[in-house]
């Protein structure tokens, strides 16, 4: 099986955009073929990683849509819809099609189109990814991750200012992000003064809602090499689902999904934990990056919160995590954030970060669905 390579790369603005799904795909598709220096008849397999264009907007068929509007005809074409962890899904299965050696070339785009629906509308879009013995009984995301937060202060006797650091560093990591969606710092007092939204998370603690679209262009390394002398190998890349009823866990702060897959991708990439030189967590919440940090080996278990009060995931630390300021500043639209995280290490990797570049040859990115429910975990590395 032939190393896989990404070739080229892509994101659109994120936040409350006028364009709609359509647009916003072919928006990130053609500038990604465009870095890539790929012609659209090149493609050989189109796959759209997106949740529910058809809930929010009305529209389904986009993968073959978007064909068209990319020239990219006759190409085969797939919608990935894996929850919120749609783009790491996507990621996967581009992987798939040229590992095996179906496609010589193959285009990735993934998006959402959210912000024109009320915050309930997408709250409920989003909800309906829960077990149905969970949503009848009104449970969303943001009341799982509020019971979790509550549990893994409580256990590990970390202090509620740790998670608002989180969200204080990602923020500030956001300002250099020329497309995250929010581009401001904010202090620590700002985060723990703003509203309850599911105790002890409040607001600041949560990412927004979002539009957006990212993209990338996969192909065997021996190909990568007719168009470029510097590129990335999807070096260990693994997927794996946990029990769906969240309450069933034997401990609720453990992502059964995130340490399955992120075994597998470590195994794959024959490295470990400590190899990672930079890594893009689903931040969706700010516990979220206190859990993946620990169950992708990072820290010991209870130990990542340490990790935030100490620098050690700063953007000069040791290990930097979310450098494009994360889901918590950058966005969240559901289908493109998996391909976003990989764009991120992309950029990174290949020394094309700007402001927020930091010294890497090997990076992580771990895109989480529902409430753990489906992980994908990428390892990344740098050919230059």
């Amino acid at each position: 099986m032939e190393s896989v390579a990404v070739i080229g790369a892509s994101m659109t603005q994120f936040g409350q955009r006028d364009a709609w799904i359509r647009e916003l795909l072919a928006e990130a598709g053609q500038a990604c073929l465009d870095d890539a220096g790929v012609s659209p008849d090149a493609i050989d397999h189109l796959y759209v990683s997106n949740m529910a264009s058809g809930e929010f907007e009305g529209q389904t068929g986009v993968p073959n849509a978007l064909a068209h509007d990319l020239s990219a005809l006759p190409a085969y074409t797939a919608r990935i819809d894996q929850t919120s962890s749609s783009g790491g899904a996507g990621i996967y299965a581009a992987w798939q099609s040229v590992a095996s050696g179906a496609s010589e070339m193959t285009l990735l785009v993934g998006g959402e189109k959210m912000t024109h629906r009320t915050t309930a509308e997408a709250t409920d879009v989003i909800a309906s990814l829960t077990h149905p013995a969970e949503y009848k009984h009104g449970v969303t995301l943001p009341s799982f991750a509020g019971l979790t937060a509550r549990l893994y202060l409580d256990t590990y006797d970390a202090p509620r200012e740790s998670l608002g650091k989180v969200a204080v560093k990602n923020h500030k990591n956001g300002v250099d992000n020329p497309h995250a969606q929010f581009r401001k710092e904010v202090d620590l007092n700002t985060v723990l003064d703003s509203p309850i939204v599911a105790d002890p998370l409040r607001l600041y603690d949560f990412c927004p809602i979002t539009d957006g679209s990212a993209a990338l262009m996969l192909c065997p390394e021996s190909v990568a090499r007719e168009y470029t002398d510097e590129y990335v190998v999807i070096s260990g890349i693994g997927g794996a689902t946990d029990t769906h009823v969240v309450h069933e866990r034997a401990d609720p702060t453990t992502m059964g999904g995130v340490v399955n897959s992120s075994e597998q991708a470590y195994e794959m990439a024959d490295l470990e934990p400590d190899d990672i030189d930079v890594a893009e967590l689903h931040d969706m919440f700010t516990i979220l990056e206190f859990l993946q940090s620990e169950d992708l080996g990072f820290f010991e278990k209870g130990e990542g919160w340490k990790a935030v009060e100490e620098g050690v995931t700063d953007r000069d630390g040791d290990l930097p995590i979310n450098t494009s300021g994360g889901l918590k500043s950058k966005g969240h639209p559901l289908g493109a954030s998996g391909v976003a995280q990989a764009y991120e290490i992309y950029a990174q990797l290949m020394g094309e970060a700007g402001d927020r570049q930091v010294e890497a040859q090997t990076g992580l990115a771990c895109n989480v669905g529902g409430f753990g429910n489906c992980v994908t975990t990428t390892i990344m590395e740098a050919r230059r």
